[in-house]
């Protein structure tokens, strides 16, 4: 697997050339149509080579594999197809070690890497776009960046998920409050409320994981949008590149950007879930609740109130989740309304797609660290739970075993719970005599049920937050996240 190319260039790294836009179009890879000159303005608005340069190792790796074909099908002889490929590797080592000449008038990376094989090795480097498009090429790169991309970032939330789980054993002992609509409602284990994340970040990997099947089909021999006259062998290219399948429609596929929709809306509930475990941990720090202590290497201090410990982190991925949503939303409204089959507004992908990638790759990969650090606070978290009347549906259910129907087990225990408050009293306070007088099916087991622990434990069903189901659980996620990510299962191998 690839490392991650390089981050978007900034305004001086990519040097336009004065000169050039002088001249008539001609001086354009695609200029023999063109006798008047590009405006300097249009060239600045329409390249795209600040964004997708960082597609420059899948593009080479996709011309690589074009070249090979072209030379199968004898378009290339073997001769012109070693000298290609050769320009195209030391056009790579060149880009990797930051030596490549990036400019805005090759618009963007494919044409910034032909420009150069063709410095390197003269009019055969012209030879190598026979057969494709630039609409053809750009979803191949996409694809072959994404295959890459969602397999590190599996990892990642692999990480994530070992960091929860080694958090929930750590206080696996630990009770909390559960909470309906931010009321305290009935104790859980804490471990219990931290294996939900895991479940959650779980599914957001399933999710990443099917996009990879139709991330993973070969678009290249689609030419600009009706194939190509060449008699090149699609199947044979997607096996270099490790394609299980190919397109089977031109126009759709130079088209298509469904597979980059569906990974941003992936990345958005993956997000969202990230977001709601942000909320927790900005409430929890609170004075208000004081359930954890943020590690101070993830929170900034006020640069007035010296007494501030601020939890930023947590409030920047919950507010970057709104970008996240932005991003799917912004590539929707784009594709909406165009026609078949490539429109230059699907160049607006790119940006929101990397943007991201990155935003979701380093929001996981914080909080993995975070969480490895996180200290709880039990003494708060067990006063939390005496208070409240958390153990009211317990005596509920304890009637309910002495044959009385739910909903009156649930009108005594309620008015119980009202006579209580007038007297500022809690269900612990309450004696053998008080639960009898409020009903006679209180016998003199009744009073063993009301401590947190026992109420936890009653909860001893597949799913429940007894101690017994849940340190089942943490096992279970221990042995299944020491196996690394599922690769996608129709990649070829």
């Amino acid at each position: 697997m690839k490392t991650s190319p390089a981050k978007t260039l900034n305004k001086t790294q990519v040097r336009p050339q004065r000169k050039q836009t002088k001249n008539s179009g001609k001086a354009k890879l695609w200029g023999g149509r063109f006798e008047g000159k590009t405006d300097a303005l249009v060239e600045s608005f329409t390249a795209s080579i600040g964004f997708d340069c960082r597609l420059y190792e899948y593009d080479i790796e996709g011309s690589v594999a074009h070249c090979k074909t072209l030379q199968r099908a004898k378009v290339l002889s073997v001769r012109e197809s070693q000298t290609i490929i050769k320009g195209l590797y030391h056009i790579r080592e060149d880009i990797r070690a930051d030596r490549h000449q990036w400019k805005v008038e090759d618009e963007d990376i494919h044409m910034s890497i032909e420009r150069r094989l063709t410095q390197l090795i003269g009019p055969l480097g012209g030879k190598l776009h026979t057969g494709r498009s630039r609409n053809d090429q750009i979803t191949l790169d996409l694809r072959l960046y994404l295959r890459d991309a969602l397999q590190h970032l599996q990892e990642d939330l692999r990480r994530l998920q070992q960091s929860i789980v080694t958090l929930a054993e750590r206080y696996k002992h630990v009770i909390m409050p559960g909470y309906t609509h931010l009321q305290r409602a009935q104790p859980v284990l804490f471990a219990h409320h931290a294996l939900a994340y895991v479940e959650m970040v779980e599914r957001d990997k399933d999710r990443l994981h099917d996009a990879l099947d139709r991330i993973n089909v070969m678009p290249l021999g689609s030419g600009a949008l009706a194939g190509t006259n060449y008699p090149i062998n699609r199947h044979y290219t997607a096996a270099l590149l490790k394609f299980s399948k190919i397109t089977q429609n031109s126009l759709d596929a130079v088209s298509d950007r469904d597979y980059v929709i569906e990974v941003l809306s992936g990345c958005a509930i993956l997000m969202m879930h990230l977001s709601r475990l942000s909320e927790e941990l900005i409430l929890w720090s609170s004075q208000e609740f004081q359930f954890i202590d943020l590690p101070d290497g993830f929170c900034t201090g006020s640069s007035m109130m010296p007494q501030k410990k601020n939890p930023d982190i947590p409030e920047l991925i919950r507010g970057k989740t709104g970008r996240v949503y932005g991003h799917l939303f912004s590539l929707l409204t784009t594709v909406k309304g165009l026609p078949l089959s490539y429109n230059r507004d699907l160049q607006e992908d790119k940006e929101p797609l990397f943007d991201t990638i990155d935003t979701v790759t380093t929001s996981v990969k914080i909080y993995a660290e975070l969480l490895a650090q996180l200290t709880i606070r039990p003494e708060t978290m067990n006063k939390a739970v005496s208070e409240g009347f958390l153990l009211a549906t317990e005596l509920a259910d304890y009637l309910v075993q002495q044959k009385i129907p739910f909903r009156d087990s649930h009108h005594i225990v309620g008015k119980l719970v009202g006579e209580c408050i007038a007297k500022g009293k809690d269900l612990f306070d309450l004696t053998q005599q008080d639960l009898f007088k409020a009903s006679p099916s209180f016998d003199n087991k009744a009073c063993r049920i009301l401590t947190p622990g026992a109420a936890i434990n009653q909860k001893n069903v597949i799913g429940g937050t007894a101690s017994a189901q849940v340190v089942s659980q943490i096992k279970a996620w221990k042995t299944a996240l020491r196996s690394k990510p599922k690769t996608s299962k129709k990649q070829a191998t």
